[in-house]
Protein backbone atom coordinates (compact mmCIF):
# COMPACT_ATOMS: atom_id res chain seq x y z
CA UNK A 1 0.00 0.00 0.00
CA UNK A 2 2.96 2.29 0.77
CA UNK A 3 4.55 2.08 -2.47
CA UNK A 4 0.76 2.60 -4.15
CA UNK A 5 1.09 6.02 -2.26
CA UNK A 6 4.30 6.88 -3.16
CA UNK A 7 3.59 6.95 -6.53
CA UNK A 8 0.13 8.56 -6.55
CA UNK A 9 1.87 11.11 -5.11
CA UNK A 10 5.17 11.22 -7.19
CA UNK A 11 1.76 11.39 -10.42
CA UNK A 12 0.29 14.18 -8.56
CA UNK A 13 3.76 16.36 -8.08
CA UNK A 14 4.65 15.30 -12.01
CA UNK A 15 0.75 15.93 -13.37
CA UNK A 16 0.75 19.60 -11.67
CA UNK A 17 4.36 20.42 -13.51
CA UNK A 18 2.35 19.03 -16.66
CA UNK A 19 -0.92 20.43 -15.91
CA UNK A 20 1.30 24.28 -15.87
CA UNK A 21 2.59 23.24 -19.28
CA UNK A 22 -0.66 22.56 -20.69
CA UNK A 23 -1.66 26.23 -19.84
CA UNK A 24 0.21 27.32 -21.97
CA UNK A 25 -1.48 25.70 -25.03
CA UNK A 26 -5.03 26.56 -23.33
CA UNK A 27 -4.23 30.39 -22.44
CA UNK A 28 -3.55 30.69 -26.47
CA UNK A 29 -6.83 28.59 -27.28
CA UNK A 30 -8.93 30.23 -24.69
CA UNK A 31 -8.45 33.51 -25.74
CA UNK A 32 -7.85 33.57 -29.71
CA UNK A 33 -9.26 29.78 -30.55
CA UNK A 34 -5.32 29.42 -32.03
CA UNK A 35 -3.04 25.98 -31.08
CA UNK A 36 0.33 27.38 -30.60
CA UNK A 37 2.70 24.40 -31.17
CA UNK A 38 5.89 26.60 -30.57
CA UNK A 39 4.40 26.16 -26.20
CA UNK A 40 7.59 24.03 -25.85
CA UNK A 41 9.99 26.49 -27.04
CA UNK A 42 8.73 29.63 -25.63
CA UNK A 43 9.35 27.47 -22.45
CA UNK A 44 12.93 26.60 -22.90
CA UNK A 45 13.44 30.55 -23.94
CA UNK A 46 11.76 31.33 -20.52
CA UNK A 47 13.95 28.65 -19.30
CA UNK A 48 17.53 30.20 -20.45
CA UNK A 49 16.03 33.43 -19.78
CA UNK A 50 16.37 32.41 -15.91
CA UNK A 51 19.29 30.66 -16.02
CA UNK A 52 20.92 33.25 -17.96
CA UNK A 53 19.83 35.95 -15.47
CA UNK A 54 21.00 33.55 -12.70
CA UNK A 55 24.46 32.95 -13.86
CA UNK A 56 25.62 35.86 -16.22
CA UNK A 57 23.30 38.50 -13.99
CA UNK A 58 23.66 36.94 -10.78
CA UNK A 59 20.23 37.58 -10.25
CA UNK A 60 18.90 35.85 -7.40
CA UNK A 61 15.65 33.51 -7.75
CA UNK A 62 13.35 35.09 -7.40
CA UNK A 63 14.72 38.18 -9.58
CA UNK A 64 15.57 36.11 -11.96
CA UNK A 65 12.05 34.50 -12.36
CA UNK A 66 10.71 37.95 -12.96
CA UNK A 67 13.08 38.59 -15.19
CA UNK A 68 12.70 35.86 -17.46
CA UNK A 69 8.37 36.45 -17.37
CA UNK A 70 8.87 39.97 -18.34
CA UNK A 71 11.20 39.08 -21.05
CA UNK A 72 9.00 36.07 -22.23
CA UNK A 73 5.87 38.87 -22.07
CA UNK A 74 7.92 40.97 -24.09
CA UNK A 75 8.99 38.07 -26.95
CA UNK A 76 5.33 36.90 -26.66
CA UNK A 77 3.73 40.61 -27.55
CA UNK A 78 6.42 41.16 -30.53
CA UNK A 79 5.54 37.63 -31.96
CA UNK A 80 1.65 38.38 -31.80
CA UNK A 81 2.68 41.75 -33.30
CA UNK A 82 4.98 41.08 -36.02
CA UNK A 83 3.99 37.48 -36.85
CA UNK A 84 0.73 36.92 -36.81
CA UNK A 85 -1.61 39.56 -36.31
CA UNK A 86 -0.93 40.14 -40.42
CA UNK A 87 -2.77 36.62 -40.42
CA UNK A 88 -5.78 37.52 -38.57
CA UNK A 89 -8.87 36.48 -40.57
CA UNK A 90 -6.25 33.79 -42.32
CA UNK A 91 -7.20 30.22 -42.57
CA UNK A 92 -6.31 28.61 -39.66
CA UNK A 93 -3.66 25.93 -40.74
CA UNK A 94 -1.49 28.82 -41.80
CA UNK A 95 -1.43 30.33 -38.55
CA UNK A 96 -0.81 26.81 -37.29
CA UNK A 97 2.06 26.14 -39.90
CA UNK A 98 3.15 29.95 -38.67
CA UNK A 99 3.68 28.26 -35.09
CA UNK A 100 5.45 24.97 -36.42
CA UNK A 101 8.06 27.25 -38.05
CA UNK A 102 8.39 29.81 -34.91
CA UNK A 103 9.28 26.79 -33.01
CA UNK A 104 11.63 25.93 -35.23
CA UNK A 105 13.55 29.25 -35.65
CA UNK A 106 13.85 29.70 -31.56
CA UNK A 107 15.25 26.01 -31.34
CA UNK A 108 18.03 26.97 -33.61
CA UNK A 109 18.35 30.66 -31.99
CA UNK A 110 18.73 28.84 -28.78
CA UNK A 111 21.67 26.86 -30.26
CA UNK A 112 23.20 30.01 -31.36
CA UNK A 113 22.96 31.90 -28.07
CA UNK A 114 23.46 28.87 -25.73
CA UNK A 115 25.06 26.05 -27.65
CA UNK A 116 23.32 22.72 -27.54
CA UNK A 117 24.97 21.29 -24.24
CA UNK A 118 23.14 20.60 -21.45
CA UNK A 119 23.25 23.36 -18.67
CA UNK A 120 22.01 22.51 -14.69
CA UNK A 121 20.10 25.48 -12.88
CA UNK A 122 22.42 26.77 -9.75
CA UNK A 123 20.84 25.50 -6.58
CA UNK A 124 17.22 26.85 -5.77
CA UNK A 125 15.28 24.80 -3.57
CA UNK A 126 16.32 23.37 -0.34
CA UNK A 127 18.55 19.49 -0.74
CA UNK A 128 16.55 17.81 2.15
CA UNK A 129 13.45 15.76 1.08
CA UNK A 130 10.01 16.38 1.92
CA UNK A 131 7.97 13.52 3.95
CA UNK A 132 4.00 14.10 4.21
CA UNK A 133 3.05 10.72 6.52
CA UNK A 134 4.37 7.57 4.56
CA UNK A 135 5.38 9.46 1.38
CA UNK A 136 8.73 11.02 0.59
CA UNK A 137 8.88 13.40 -2.20
CA UNK A 138 11.93 14.93 -3.76
CA UNK A 139 12.41 18.74 -2.76
CA UNK A 140 13.44 19.33 -7.13
CA UNK A 141 9.78 17.61 -7.62
CA UNK A 142 7.73 19.53 -4.41
CA UNK A 143 8.78 23.02 -4.63
CA UNK A 144 8.10 23.12 -8.87
CA UNK A 145 5.32 21.66 -7.91
CA UNK A 146 3.80 24.40 -5.94
CA UNK A 147 5.00 27.06 -8.03
CA UNK A 148 2.60 24.99 -11.01
CA UNK A 149 -0.17 24.89 -8.46
CA UNK A 150 0.09 28.10 -7.63
CA UNK A 151 0.23 29.52 -11.14
CA UNK A 152 -2.28 27.34 -12.27
CA UNK A 153 -4.39 29.32 -9.58
CA UNK A 154 -3.80 32.49 -10.73
CA UNK A 155 -4.49 31.79 -14.43
CA UNK A 156 -7.92 30.61 -13.30
CA UNK A 157 -8.27 33.43 -11.53
CA UNK A 158 -7.75 36.19 -14.27
CA UNK A 159 -10.09 34.01 -16.94
CA UNK A 160 -12.53 33.73 -14.09
CA UNK A 161 -12.77 37.11 -12.31
CA UNK A 162 -11.21 39.80 -14.17
CA UNK A 163 -12.90 41.99 -17.26
CA UNK A 164 -9.89 41.18 -19.04
CA UNK A 165 -10.53 37.14 -18.76
CA UNK A 166 -13.69 37.56 -19.85
CA UNK A 167 -12.73 40.19 -22.95
CA UNK A 168 -9.98 36.91 -23.79
CA UNK A 169 -13.07 34.74 -23.39
CA UNK A 170 -15.40 36.85 -25.17
CA UNK A 171 -12.87 37.41 -28.06
CA UNK A 172 -12.11 33.55 -28.94
CA UNK A 173 -16.40 32.96 -28.80
CA UNK A 174 -16.81 35.63 -31.17
CA UNK A 175 -14.37 38.05 -32.13
CA UNK A 176 -16.73 40.06 -34.06
CA UNK A 177 -19.35 40.04 -31.61
CA UNK A 178 -16.90 41.43 -28.93
CA UNK A 179 -15.63 44.00 -31.31
CA UNK A 180 -19.52 45.25 -31.45
CA UNK A 181 -19.64 45.30 -27.55
CA UNK A 182 -16.22 48.03 -27.32
CA UNK A 183 -13.74 45.28 -26.94
CA UNK A 184 -10.51 46.21 -28.33
CA UNK A 185 -9.44 42.72 -30.29
CA UNK A 186 -5.57 43.45 -31.18
CA UNK A 187 -5.25 44.40 -27.64
CA UNK A 188 -6.52 41.28 -26.28
CA UNK A 189 -4.70 39.11 -28.92
CA UNK A 190 -1.55 40.47 -27.61
CA UNK A 191 -2.77 40.32 -23.92
CA UNK A 192 -3.04 36.84 -24.50
CA UNK A 193 0.05 35.66 -26.38
CA UNK A 194 2.11 37.66 -23.66
CA UNK A 195 0.05 35.75 -20.96
CA UNK A 196 0.78 32.28 -22.58
CA UNK A 197 4.73 33.08 -22.65
CA UNK A 198 4.78 33.76 -19.76
CA UNK A 199 2.88 30.51 -18.50
CA UNK A 200 5.50 28.66 -20.47
CA UNK A 201 8.56 30.34 -19.28
CA UNK A 202 7.33 29.63 -16.02
CA UNK A 203 6.98 26.03 -16.76
CA UNK A 204 10.19 26.39 -18.49
CA UNK A 205 12.01 27.27 -15.47
CA UNK A 206 10.45 24.79 -13.47
CA UNK A 207 11.27 21.70 -15.60
CA UNK A 208 14.80 23.34 -15.54
CA UNK A 209 14.88 23.39 -11.91
CA UNK A 210 14.57 19.21 -12.08
CA UNK A 211 16.66 18.31 -14.70
CA UNK A 212 18.20 20.80 -16.53
CA UNK A 213 18.09 22.86 -19.58
CA UNK A 214 18.95 22.66 -23.42
CA UNK A 215 17.46 23.96 -26.90
CA UNK A 216 15.92 20.16 -26.92
CA UNK A 217 13.30 21.27 -23.62
CA UNK A 218 10.80 22.07 -26.11
CA UNK A 219 10.21 18.55 -27.18
CA UNK A 220 8.35 18.35 -23.75
CA UNK A 221 5.75 20.97 -24.83
CA UNK A 222 4.67 17.96 -27.41
CA UNK A 223 4.82 15.21 -24.72
CA UNK A 224 2.50 17.31 -22.86
CA UNK A 225 -0.57 17.94 -25.99
CA UNK A 226 -1.87 15.28 -24.81
CA UNK A 227 -2.89 16.15 -21.57
CA UNK A 228 -4.64 18.94 -23.30
CA UNK A 229 -6.50 17.38 -25.64
CA UNK A 230 -7.73 15.21 -22.93
CA UNK A 231 -8.89 17.66 -20.43
CA UNK A 232 -10.11 19.88 -23.35
CA UNK A 233 -8.48 22.49 -25.36
CA UNK A 234 -10.57 25.67 -23.70
CA UNK A 235 -10.23 24.38 -20.18
CA UNK A 236 -8.05 25.61 -17.53
CA UNK A 237 -9.48 23.00 -14.77
CA UNK A 238 -9.31 20.06 -17.91
CA UNK A 239 -5.78 20.89 -18.34
CA UNK A 240 -5.36 20.39 -14.19
CA UNK A 241 -7.21 17.76 -13.95
CA UNK A 242 -5.28 15.60 -17.10
CA UNK A 243 -2.29 16.52 -16.19
CA UNK A 244 -2.67 14.54 -13.01
CA UNK A 245 -4.39 11.60 -14.72
CA UNK A 246 -1.42 11.79 -16.72
CA UNK A 247 1.01 11.96 -14.29
CA UNK A 248 -0.28 9.39 -11.92
CA UNK A 249 -1.32 6.47 -15.16
CA UNK A 250 2.69 6.91 -15.98
CA UNK A 251 3.84 6.09 -12.43
CA UNK A 252 1.97 3.03 -11.86
CA UNK A 253 2.02 1.84 -14.86
CA UNK A 254 5.88 2.19 -14.14
CA UNK A 255 5.86 0.66 -10.92
CA UNK A 256 3.39 -1.83 -11.90
CA UNK A 257 3.26 -3.08 -15.47
CA UNK A 258 6.62 -2.00 -16.64
CA UNK A 259 8.64 -4.83 -14.96
CA UNK A 260 6.40 -7.64 -16.11
CA UNK A 261 6.81 -6.53 -19.78
CA UNK A 262 10.43 -5.42 -19.45
CA UNK A 263 9.33 -1.75 -20.12
CA UNK A 264 7.86 0.81 -22.39
CA UNK A 265 3.99 0.73 -20.88
CA UNK A 266 5.12 3.94 -19.08
CA UNK A 267 4.81 5.90 -22.02
CA UNK A 268 2.12 3.73 -23.66
CA UNK A 269 -0.77 3.82 -21.31
CA UNK A 270 -1.48 7.53 -20.82
CA UNK A 271 -1.99 7.60 -24.77
CA UNK A 272 -4.03 4.29 -24.54
CA UNK A 273 -6.73 5.88 -22.03
CA UNK A 274 -6.59 9.15 -23.54
CA UNK A 275 -7.75 7.24 -26.97
CA UNK A 276 -10.49 5.69 -24.40
CA UNK A 277 -11.68 8.62 -23.49
CA UNK A 278 -11.97 10.44 -26.26
CA UNK A 279 -13.43 7.91 -28.19
CA UNK A 280 -16.40 8.96 -26.00
CA UNK A 281 -15.73 12.21 -25.19
CA UNK A 282 -14.48 14.01 -28.68
CA UNK A 283 -13.67 17.24 -26.69
CA UNK A 284 -12.00 16.05 -23.87
CA UNK A 285 -13.12 16.00 -19.94
CA UNK A 286 -14.59 19.18 -20.20
CA UNK A 287 -13.66 21.11 -23.63
CA UNK A 288 -16.43 22.99 -25.12
CA UNK A 289 -18.99 20.94 -27.39
CA UNK A 290 -19.65 22.24 -30.70
CA UNK A 291 -22.98 21.88 -32.26
CA UNK A 292 -22.92 22.48 -35.75
CA UNK A 293 -26.39 23.38 -38.25
CA UNK A 294 -26.13 21.45 -41.41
Amino acid sequence: MEDFLQMVASGVVIGGIYALIAMGFVVIYKATGIINFATGEFMMLGAFFCFTAMTAAKFPFAAALLAAAMAAAALGALVERVVLRPLMGKAMISVIMVTIGLSSIFKGVAQLVWSGDYRAFPPVFPRAPVTLGSVILPSRQFYPFLISLASCALIAILFRFTRTGTAMRATADDPQAAFSMGIDIRRVFSLSWSLAAVTAALSGVVIGTMGGISPQLGAIGLKVFPVVILGGLDSIGGALLGGFLMGILENLAGGYLDPLVGGGIKEVAPFLVLVAILMVRPYGLFGTREIERL
